[in-house]
């Protein structure tokens, strides 16, 4: 069985489980022995990233990586579309998430306790978020079959939704955004990972604020 190094608040540790639930697979989830950044974890997975993953004495760490691998590993059911330009659209999507919007929503992070908060960093970030979530409104449109690059979206955008109110700050999600969400929500392993992520984040915050 496939083993995960996980913690329960990781966006890419959640991203990861979609993509396994989407692919049918069986994993265990452990935590990074010694936590994560710990001096032991690093003696298991050398850069100490989450999520890592081991499969039959073969590690790997880096989300890309490791979707990549299980793709290629687990080939059925595909999550890849079959022709060239529908992968290459569905890399793009993915791209975009992690290293465009998953960062400008990653700057709030050290912000949400209010003592902590600067108003003016918090504020670029928002005014990024909204600039980002346009920008992908427009690359959206052609509306792929849900695949490897859409794992990470509804992810992202649970933590904005939420992070707004515990931050009082506002995003309105472009419709062709918002359309997506919802066909995100109605895919089985989406949901499922939803109604157990959605909890735990809203805890976190809880705690954190």
């Amino acid at each position: 069985m496939l083993t995960v190094y996980a913690i329960p608040p990781s966006l890419y540790c959640a991203k990861l489980r979609i993509l396994l639930r989407a692919k049918g697979l069986e994993w265990r989830e452990v935590p990074p022995p010694g936590g994560y950044g710990s001096a032991e974890y690093k003696c298991v997975v050398p850069s100490g990233n989450l999520p890592a993953l081991e499969d039959d004495g073969f590690l790997i760490a880096d989300g890309e990586a490791i979707a990549e691998y299980l793709e290629e590993r687990y080939p059925e059911p595909s999550i890849m579309p079959p022709d060239p330009r529908g992968r290459a659209r569905m890399r793009e999507r993915g791209r975009f998430h992690d290293t465009r919007l998953e960062p400008a929503v990653r700057r709030l992070f050290p912000h949400i306790r209010r003592d902590g908060r600067d108003p003016a960093v918090v504020n670029r970030a928002v005014v990024e978020i909204g600039e980002r979530l346009e920008q992908f409104a427009r690359m959206v449109a052609d509306d792929l079959p849900f695949g490897l690059g859409d794992c990470g979206w509804p992810i992202t955008l649970t933590w904005i939704e939420l992070l707004g109110p515990a931050m009082d700050f506002s995003v309105e999600l472009p419709s062709e955004v918002a359309a997506y969400r919802d066909r995100l929500a109605r895919v089985p392993a989406v949901a499922a990972e939803l109604a157990d992520y959605r909890p735990v984040v809203a805890t976190w915050l809880a705690s954190a604020s």
